[in-house]
């Protein structure tokens, strides 16, 4: 099985702190719907181009999707008939059976599968949300980051958080019944106490999923320039500490499993449409996002649209980071990508940076003798601290390890 990303670099206007490919659009309208309808077709025919190149030998088309999921920027920019027409495309690529019930205006797949849209909170009209009715998205997944309006103000975000729990509200009477929300802290002078109303205030919405992340100051972004000329400042490590333990406590008061160090899913299961999971401990929650997932866990990826990356069978391989360039290689029938040959220790490296991110962990009986050697010498000093534990062939962060996991990673990589 696959899953298929699609980037959408679209954004009525950049927030502070984002270091994703994205473009603003263009000031006059017909600019900005001609470089849309040439982006949507050029990300269809990608489609079509990688389905023929890699029919014969990668098994794209023999598989089937397991996960898709439109990404961005902001996916939500785009118009009705360009979301219809990227679907009728993966249908006759990846044959996911779409049927279409005309007399209900909705629209499913044959097998369920999850099927996500990022969305920024302001674009969920009521119009925009029974739209999604007559497409086969399930899942949304929205970027609220806070609560306060002021703090949006700083981030240059577009909505305000009314428009959170309005947006939140039209999807419910739209039927999406798995929907997701980021939230955002460490906040340059944000308090534990205005952490704790936005975590409070989210929680109301009585979401599926949610994913929470400290502010991060990326290099090359807005915010790391304001940084590095002292007119914000970073929070401190005990106080990072703080609202990072007042989340995990408070999200697992509430029904909800940490699976991954930053992702949390609800485990109230009666209104699910997928199979719920389970393993010798516990039982998974269904509502853990299955396209993140596969990142985690090895499962090939194919990236569709400009700076998308794609995974599968030792190869990695990205689209350049550019959208007129983009265009112009699809139009001539080129994909504009990059590719590298994935060897023994980077797999197992990047099977580090991702597998060990999870509750679960590292499978170890994946692992060949060597690697397996490697790992656990490495790992034994780790667990004599607290930091690790095995558990039924399985190696994971203990809770203490999650606060400094970037430098337990770091000494588990082969250099």
């Amino acid at each position: 099985m696959l899953g298929l990303y699609i980037h959408i670099p679209f954004c009525a206007s950049r927030c502070i702190y984002c270091g994703f490919y994205s473009t603003v659009p263009a000031k006059k309208k017909d600019e900005r719907l001609s470089v849309e309808e040439r982006y949507v077709n050029a990300v269809c025919h990608e489609m079509e181009l990688r389905a023929e190149k890699n029919s014969d030998n990668s098994g794209e088309r023999i598989g089937g999707l397991s996960t898709i999921y439109l990404g961005g920027g902001t996916p939500s920019q785009l118009s009705f008939e360009s979301l219809q027409k990227i679907f009728q495309t993966i249908d006759n690529v990846y044959h996911i059976g779409l049927e279409w019930d005309t007399e209900n205006n909705t629209c499913t797949t044959a097998t369920p599968i999850e099927i996500t849209m990022e969305c920024n909170p302001d674009d969920i009209t009521e119009e925009f949300a029974q739209n999604l009715r007559s497409l086969p998205i399930n899942r949304i997944s929205m970027g609220a980051q806070t609560f306060s309006d002021e703090r949006l103000r700083f981030l240059h975000r577009r909505h305000t958080a009314d428009e959170v729990e309005n947006a939140v509200k039209r999807l419910r009477n739209a039927n999406i019944e798995n929907i997701s929300v980021d939230l955002m802290f460490g906040f340059p002078n944000e308090t534990l106490e205005e952490w704790k109303e936005d975590i409070e205030r989210l929680l109301a919405l009585d979401i599926e999923h949610i994913s929470a992340y400290s502010l991060m100051y990326e290099e090359g972004t807005p915010l790391y320039r304001l940084l590095q000329a002292g007119k914000v400042k970073d929070m401190d490590d005990e106080l990072y500490r703080q609202m990072y333990d007042t989340l995990i406590d408070r999200l697992a008061e509430a029904g909800y499993e940490q699976y991954e160090i930053s992702n949390f899913a609800k485990l109230k299961v009666q209104t699910s449409k997928f199979k719920v999971q389970s393993s010798k401990s516990k039982v998974q929650s269904p509502y853990r996002s299955q396209h993140n997932s596969s990142y985690w866990h090895n499962v090939p990826y194919i990236g569709i649209g400009a700076s998308a990356h794609s995974y599968s069978n030792g190869k990695r391989s990205w689209n350049i980071a550019d959208t007129k360039a983009y265009i112009a290689a699809i139009e001539e029938d080129r994909l504009p990508c990059e590719e590298e040959i994935i060897d023994a220790d980077t797999h197992y490296n990047d099977m580090i940076m991702t597998a060990l991110r999870t509750c679960e962990g590292i499978d170890l009986s994946t692992l060949s003798d060597e690697y397996y050697t490697y790992l656990m010498r490495l790992a034994k000093p780790l667990q004599q601290q607290g930091l690790l534990k095995e558990d039924n062939g399985w190696l994971h962060l203990t809770r203490n390890g999650i606060y400094v996991s970037d430098s337990i990673m770091s000494d588990l990589m082969k250099v």
